[in-house]
């Protein structure tokens, strides 16, 4: 199950010398996407004051598969591929506005407390209203998904 998480536009500034997004403008798009998300389920600035609890991307993976000109507009997708107490595996699907997937972006993040620095739980409520979002199936991931990086030889 996928949902709108972001809807943005190719600014001027992330277009580089090829005439399309620059690749760390990609990574941009996708935490934007993050902050989204913490935000529609309860873990804005204010809730992270309140609650002593931040989060860390752990590990993050992006295919790129499309370019996206200047002004070109842009949605992300995002899915939870797994989650527990302390972390979510998202999936995000940044998609062009022809509906051409242009890029993917796989992470994992871990709630913090803000004072040891250390993994904690999400909140109670943060985690019940990351429920409406569903959980992928393992078997119906994306391609993209759990992949590995590395050349390929015969």
């Amino acid at each position: 199950m996928d949902h709108i998480i972001l809807n943005t536009r190719v600014a001027p500034e992330w277009v580089d010398y090829n005439g399309h997004m620059n690749d760390a403008e990609y990574a941009r798009v996708f935490s934007y996407a993050v902050d989204a998300f913490w935000e529609a389920i309860g873990l804005d600035e204010a809730a992270r004051d309140a609650t002593g609890v931040t989060t860390f991307t752990l590990e993050s993976h992006i295919c790129f598969l499309s370019e996206c000109p200047e002004a070109e507009p842009l949605t992300v997708k995002l899915a939870i591929l797994d989650r527990d107490a302390k972390r979510f595996h998202l999936f995000f699907a940044l998609y062009r506005a022809d509906d051409t997937l242009a890029a993917t972006s796989e992470q994992m993040l871990m709630a913090i407390d803000r004072e040891t620095h250390r993994a904690t739980a999400f909140p109670e409520a943060v985690a019940t209203a990351a429920d409406r979002y569903g959980q992928r199936n393992s078997s119906d991931w994306p391609p993209q998904a759990g992949r590995t990086i590395g050349i390929r030889r015969r």
